[in-house]
């Protein structure tokens, strides 16, 4: 559930080479039994200044704030647009500034050069395709084959990833397989009839990732995570799993002599972050050997019998801003002194609603508060929360999966929410040509951002009301209505089940984790999946909250530390095991790393685990 868009548009609005890209279009290799058709393909060449894991950026460009330019703002080329969908991808997931530690304490930058494959892949049943990515660089050795599989974060484009499965993969000489889990940046305009094409290009007519069906608005935005009417999430697993038959299929085509490559034949790690830890986890529970472990972090995962994290998150947006005020030591951002006045109205909106009490402010967000500490949230996870609160998170995310729980077109949101291009004042307007041609590259997978906002039905006319719409989504979870029981249906379906045993993993969460927190998803994870025999390590990391590129800001990174550290030295050490079992598996942690400050991190301050035995 990670939403990272919003950071980078925050970052960017702060006093924060082209290369040769040939394309094919030839068929792809004949698929094997049982395994998909996947459509579309293309296979590209990335080398000297334009490679597989920066797009020739480098560090200082991937710094900038400055996005890459296109040289025609209304139709960028494929070239441009996957260009600044990689500095868009990274600036989003990773702590890139000096100092930081990326590239040197931990990660690498390093230019990889190779060949791209891509293609749509159809889940059975799905009415959208999702797509799927593999990079295959020149160093990849068919004599040692690996393959390294991941969904992008959030619900983000296909180089959502690239950060984390791109940065270890390719320098360890792995073909890397991306999915964007039937999300994505796919948006659709419903003024203009415009989406994009396989190479990311904005088109209006041709083979589109993504054209909503059934729709009953005809102006505004469509996307794919919240109008695709197939619930994406309970396909995680299924969509990393084709990740995976597209990434032995596209290393067929790459290297025909020393085909085919299979599950059997060839070395396969699952990882991701946030929604795509989610998606690992989902795929560990698939039948069949073919994973040979998975690496999850801060994974957003529902276990059946305990509450769905889509009843948090609901109640977050109605008591988090309230709940706040009660926290004299926030975060920034968001600034408190701007937020203050909103979250005082809050307060006093909910006790005339009877959904908190106290005769005075105070009172009322100890109310707040107390509810969100009954639900299971942390003291240090509702301080991390202040910026999705503040940036409004939590409604959007709210809006954007009851919609795809229940299947909903655009138009047909019970809670009447929509999504629309916005103009200059910030009010729905149709979309430029030049705001439109950016979405692919920039786009979060879940509106606000890139221009686009989110709508709210109930807070304009003369029957405006601040908590109907907040109200009414909070009921899709908990209430008997029809459109309540279709919710919970799809929430039901993405409900995750134990792993198969024997598979290894690694799941790591941040103690401070106020968007997806750890005693919601990963500590209910562990033990059913212990239970069933599986081989898991848990690694609970304290002074870690969600979000890697908040360290941007100087009073992230003083009291927490980044989580992709811990992920890269757990692949290295499940890497380990898998070239020779005599190396023993991780082994459960709780880290206390110290956080850097202004102070260049080191690696001793992230008390990473030593493998065991040494």
């Amino acid at each position: 559930m990670n939403i990272h868009r919003p950071v980078m548009l925050l970052c960017a609005a702060l006093p924060l080479l082209l290369g040769s890209i040939s394309s094919t279009h030839a068929a792809p290799p004949r698929p094997t039994t049982a395994v998909p058709v996947f459509e579309q393909w293309r296979e590209t060449q990335h080398r000297d200044s334009d490679e597989l894991l920066t797009a020739g950026l480098g560090i200082d460009a991937l710094r900038s704030a400055t996005a890459p330019a296109f040289a025609n703002p209304a139709q960028p080329t494929a070239e441009e647009a996957r260009r600044r969908a990689i500095w868009s991808s990274w600036r989003g997931i990773a702590d890139l500034t000096p100092g930081g530690g990326f590239g040197d304490v931990y990660g690498s930058l390093q230019a990889v050069p190779g060949r791209e494959f891509s293609a749509y892949a159809h889940v059975p049943g799905a009415r959208h395709p999702h797509r799927v990515l593999v990079q295959v660089p020149d160093s990849f050795d068919a004599a040692r084959r690996c393959l390294v599989v991941a969904a992008s974060s959030g619900s983000r484009g296909i180089h959502g990833a690239i950060a984390v499965a791109g940065s270890w993969g390719l320098t360890h000489g792995c073909a890397v397989a991306y999915t964007d889990k039937g999300a994505g940046s796919d948006y659709y305009d419903l003024d203009t009839k415009a989406g994009f094409q396989a190479d990311g290009t904005p088109a209006s007519q041709g083979a589109l990732a993504f054209i909503p069906a059934g729709a009953t608005a005809t102006q505004g935005i469509a996307f794919k995570h919240a109008h695709s009417g197939d619930n994406p999430e309970a396909d995680w697993g299924r969509h990393l799993l084709q990740a995976l038959q597209f990434g032995l299929q596209a290393l067929d085509r790459a290297y025909p002599q020393a085909a085919p490559f299979t599950a059997a034949n060839t070395r396969t790690l699952g990882v991701g972050v946030s929604n795509g830890g989610g998606a690992v986890l989902r795929a560990a529970e698939i039948e069949g050997d073919w994973f040979d472990a998975m690496v999850a972090g801060e994974p957003n995962v529902s276990v059946a019998g305990a509450p769905a994290l889509y009843d948090f998150v609901t109640q977050a947006a109605l008591l988090m801003p309230c709940a706040l005020l009660t926290e004299d030591d926030l975060p920034q951002p968001p600034m408190r002194a701007q937020a203050v006045p909103g979250w005082t109205q809050r307060c006093a909106t909910l006790k005339s609603a009877g959904l908190v009490q106290g005769d005075d402010t105070a009172a009322q967000a100890r109310s707040a508060r107390q509810q969100l500490l009954d639900a299971g949230l942390s003291a240090d996870a509702l301080r991390a929360g202040a910026f999705s609160t503040g940036f409004d998170l939590w409604r959007a995310i709210a809006a954007t999966y009851s919609s795809a729980y229940g299947r909903y077109a655009t138009g047909e949101h019970p809670c009447a929410y929509s999504f629309s291009a916005a103009g200059t004042d910030g009010r729905p307007h149709a979309a430029t040509a030049e705001v439109r041609a950016t979405w692919w590259s920039e786009g979060s997978g879940i509106p606000p951002g890139s221009g686009v906002v989110l709508v709210d039905g109930n807070a304009t006319g003369a029957a405006a009301d601040p908590l109907r719409g907040l109200n009414c989504l909070r009921a899709l979870g908990e209430g008997d209505s029809a459109d309540a029981r279709r919710v919970r249906a799809g929430i039901t379906a993405a409900t995750a089940k134990a792993p198969r045993r024997g598979l290894p993993i690694v799941v790591i969460h941040g103690l401070d984790d106020g968007l997806v927190p750890i005693s919601m998803t990963s500590d209910r994870y562990v033990p059913l999946a212990r239970k069933a025999g599986a081989q898991i390590a848990y690694w609970r990391v304290n002074k870690a909250q969600h979000f890697d590129s908040l360290l941007a800001f100087p009073d992230y990174r003083k009291r927490y530390v980044p989580l992709l550290p811990y992920l890269f030295a757990a692949m290295d050490q499940v890497w380990e095991h898998l070239e020779d079992p005599a190396r023993a598996l991780p082994q459960d942690a709780l880290i206390q790393p110290s956080p850097r400050a202004e102070a260049p991190l080191l690696r001793e301050q992230l008390s990473i685990p030593a493998p065991p035995g040494r």
